[in-house]
């Protein structure tokens, strides 16, 4: 029924008077129903195209425009035209022999850039397309010398720079489409671009991977690699424009099956502004010069098409340039846009094909009865929403060209260069700075917040994303020979065998537990070790969209807070005079927060108490303020290590596989970006903890994978002081909320986890520590009896679990924590963060106040 696009017997007559009937209806559609309808003409497209209209015209009534067509005004700025792909169809990309005799660069110039940035300005436009080939440093040896000789790492920080100027000099919107980009690659451009761009093109894997394909030996035209740029946009909450190119030589279900994969991604993240449907052009000069081009009839169908799969808020665009204007057959089958026009520069990737003029759109969309309307390169709907989607310091530049009340353009607005700033004093303290006093007395403001139905994607659909890593496991593995070979050596212990022992109950879960001891013994003897530490978490304002995450609060929740720099030195000097020996310093990814913020609380804490230990910033945060700033991870973490930072923390951890950490989180960083960041601050001698939070949407099986990846950086870089196991709390966490996640491990899982972590860990990370905050007194003391050895720190205060639900108090005294030890038959001594001994003086101090503020915090029973 669906064969080729181009070639065919096409649908039967009944199929389509079925699947037309359920269009007109509002039925949703499968791919096979869709792909009939692709197939749509005369009066079935007619049909067709008339109940796509009614669907995009409710879509308008409900955003507040009905009867408005939007379009961009811009210019085109191709940054580069090497790429290292080899699209069969594309003339945009050279080479660079061309470029030399033409007598161009391997890049545009940033004078060059401006040049045509400014003479957009002038006319009006507002947006500037920044348009380049994927990574061309990567196969082009004369673009790599370029972007050295200029002083830029790579073409995405020459991108970055060269917005910020069109920024600043030009107040012109950068929207940028320089192909595949990595999660980090989005943080990085996040903060200079109000929107981004790729066409996902095609699903259709044969065209890239079969020889003679359009896409074949083009490594960043893998249909997988594009829908992770896309999901990558979501959990960036990148305002993002993608779309099809059809007419390729794909299938009209492999056609239908594209859409879908849009609505899937535009459904779990809320964040695709705008789809393209682009119909193929043949040109000369290219593999497929050949190939017809897609008919006018072939674009209507898939535009209508497209209209009933992604709903009515979705906003689809066609390039008018592309048709030979016969604009209102596009506006009949459900498009509400035109996407950008220059009235300055050329289209330089259809250079055959001029813009048309916006008074002869206007004409023809007034034509059809629709008003023309300027937008900005990002959609009304995202500059309405504001953060997380806008970066404060794109706020200014944004809302000096948008109508405040619709979200488009004023049309009367000329563009006007403003700062590229951080925002003005970041470090005023704000909101409920006594948090980590009256969470013990007063409780949280409410369970959750009010945005709890966008803020985290859509929960319908991250349910079907959780379930298949939920599904358990038949274990068939001999638990008693496991046993075995863990008493008699540990490190060979098989993946099968580990996967046995995590799931070990009873008699079975008794003995593991034992065996875990005796291992525990052997390895760093009786003592169980704690430290006189107080957590201080600067801010908990936090856009970043973790769904286990009862902390983050929006700037303007009854419970956020931010800290001064005067604060948080406050907290350290009063740490000091009670004994400890660290400060544990820890964040959320505060908007408003400059990268440098991080230097700067290492360097007040220092300030005011140079020997404290600074234990500070997770890589999450290591990786905000990389980006934010410019520099690479390990030339951060260089500046951050002079500023006073002594270690980091290993969390956002997590689990350490993308299959759980996607459903627990909407934006934090891959499992690839976590372990570079701890390996380079290993590298450049920063120690760092180990953690693993579980008893969430994850298996035992996820927890034997990150384990043995823990275990792998550790034997290459030796870093880790510990292991540090977190149990999930449920009660406040939106996951749970939601009704996806479990109600946190069970005792059975914790004695699992802690055992299990005691063997895969040996000989390399010879410390486990358990979790009072989470598990209380007695389930830390039999934590303490099932391998490990430490019982982590006094705290002196604690939100992060209390905000989720923690009912076991925000510190413990010295005295509490020596009392767990004892619980488990074992002595307790003080240590510092490395491990090492705890100077006289500092165990002194301790002793007398017993290891807490009583004149700031209640004493718990």
């Amino acid at each position: 029924m669906t064969t080729s696009a181009t070639t065919g017997t096409g649908p039967t007559d009944n199929s389509m008077r079925r699947a037309l009937k359920r269009a007109r209806d509002g039925v949703a559609l499968d791919v096979g129903e869709a792909a009939v309808l692709l197939q749509a003409r005369g009066e079935a497209l007619t049909d067709l195209a008339a109940s796509a209209a009614r669907v995009r015209d409710a879509g308008l009534e409900a955003a507040g425009r009905p009867g408005v067509i939007t379009y961009s005004k811009s210019v085109f700025i191709p940054l580069t035209r090497l790429c290292r792909d080899k699209c069969h169809y594309c003339t945009f990309v050279t080479v660079p022999g061309k470029l030399r005799r033409a007598g161009h660069g391997m890049f545009m110039s940033p004078d060059e850039v401006l040049d045509i940035a400014r003479k957009g300005a002038a006319l009006g436009c507002k947006e500037a397309l920044i348009t380049l080939g994927d990574k061309p440093e990567d196969r082009w040896p004369e673009a790599r010398e370029w972007l050295d000789a200029h002083g830029y790492d790579d073409t995405i920080a020459y991108v970055r720079a060269v917005s910020i100027r069109i920024l600043e000099e030009t107040g012109l919107l950068p929207h940028l489409n320089p192909g595949v980009m990595s999660w980090t690659d989005f943080q990085r451009l996040k903060p200079v671009a109000p929107s981004m761009g790729m066409m996902l093109e095609t699903t259709a894997t044969r065209l890239w991977s079969e020889p003679g394909g359009p896409h074949h030996g083009s490594p960043d035209k893998e249909p997988a690699v594009r829908l992770r740029v896309l999901e990558d946009a979501g959990r960036s909450s990148v305002p993002f424009t993608s779309g099809l190119l059809i007419g390729i030589g794909e299938t009209y279900e492999e056609r239908a099956e594209s859409l879908f994969a849009l609505r899937k991604v535009s459904r779990a993240y809320h964040g695709i502004q705008e789809l393209i449907i682009q119909n193929f052009r043949a040109k000369p000069d290219t593999a497929m010069r050949g190939m017809p081009d897609a008919e006018l009839d072939d674009l209507v169908a898939t535009v209508a098409v497209a209209r009933h799969i992604m709903g009515p808020a979705a906003c689809l665009q066609a390039p008018p340039n592309l048709v030979d204007s016969e604009y209102e057959r596009l506006i009949g089958a459900g498009i509400d846009d035109w996407g950008g026009v220059s009235p300055l520069t050329i289209d330089h990737v259809n250079p055959e094909r001029p813009w048309p003029q916006i008074e002869e759109l206007a004409a023809k969309s007034a034509a059809a009865g629709f008003a023309l309307r300027e937008r900005l390169c990002v959609y009304p709907e995202f500059v309405r929403r504001g953060e997380p989607w806008l970066d404060p310091r794109l706020r200014p530049h944004v809302s000096a060209l948008a109508d405040p009340e619709t979200g488009l353009a004023r049309a009367e607005a000329l563009p006007v260069g403003l700062p590229w700033q951080e925002p003005d004093e970041a470090f005023v303290p704000t909101g409920r700075t006594d948090l980590h006093r009256t969470i013990d007395t007063e409780g949280r403001t409410a369970d959750r917040r009010d945005d709890f139905d966008e803020v985290y994607g859509d929960w319908e659909a991250l349910r079907e994303a959780a379930a298949p890593g939920m599904a358990p496991e038949r274990i068939d593995t001999d638990v008693r020979q496991a046993l075995r070979t863990a008493a008699d050596d540990p490190t060979k212990l098989s993946d099968a065998e580990a996967l046995a022992l995590l799931h070990a109950d009873g008699p079975a879960l008794d003995a593991l537990c034992a065996v875990a001891d005796d291992v525990r013994r052997s390895a760093v003897g009786e003592d169980v070790t704690y430290i006189v530490t107080r957590n201080i978490n600067f801010t908990n304002v936090c856009y970043t969209g973790c769904r286990f995450c009862a902390f983050a609060q929006r700037r303007t929740d009854a419970d956020a807070y931010t800290l001064s720099l005067e604060q948080v030195a406050d907290r350290a000097q009063q740490a000091w005079d009670v004994g400890a020996v660290e400060v544990c310093m820890q964040g959320g990814i505060h908007p408003d927060l400059p990268g440098t913020a991080y230097f700067d609380i290492a360097k007040a804490v220092k300030k005011r108490v140079p020997g404290m230990h600074v234990h500070a910033f997770s890589p999450m945060e290591v990786v905000n303020g990389a980006t934010r700033t410019g520099l690479s991870i390990r030339e951060w973490l260089t500046a951050a290590k002079e500023a006073g930072l002594d270690s980091v923390p290993g969390t956002a951890a997590e689990i350490l596989d993308d299959e759980v950490r996607w459903v627990l989180t909407k934006g934090k960083l891959p499992t690839a970006t976590w372990i570079e960041v701890i390996r380079t601050a290993h590298e450049l001698g920063i120690r760092s903890s180990s953690t693993m939070m579980y008893g969430h949407v994850d298996q035992p099986r996820h927890w034997l994978g990150h384990l043995r990846t823990l275990a792998g950086i550790q034997r290459e870089t030796g870093g880790f002081t510990e292991f540090v196991t977190l149990p999930f709390i449920h009660t406040n966490a939106p996951v749970y909320l939601a009704g996806i996640a479990r109600p946190g491990p069970t005792t059975r899982d914790n004695r699992a986890v802690t055992a299990m972590a005691r063997l895969l860990l040996h000989p390399w990370i010879p410390n486990i520590q358990t979790s009072w905050v989470k598990l209380g007194t007695e389930g830390a003391a039999e934590m303490l009896r099932s391998g490990a050895n430490d019982l982590g720190g006094t705290l002196m205060e604690e939100t992060i679990s209390r905000m989720a639900g923690s009912s076991y108090g925000s510190y413990k005294s010295i005295r509490d924590l020596v009392a767990v030890a004892e619980a488990a038959g074992r002595p307790a001594r003080p240590r510092t963060t490395l491990y090492g001994e705890v100077p006289e003086e500092r165990q002194r101090a301790a002793a007398a106040s017993d290891g807490h503020l009583p004149d700031l915090l209640p004493v718990l029973d």
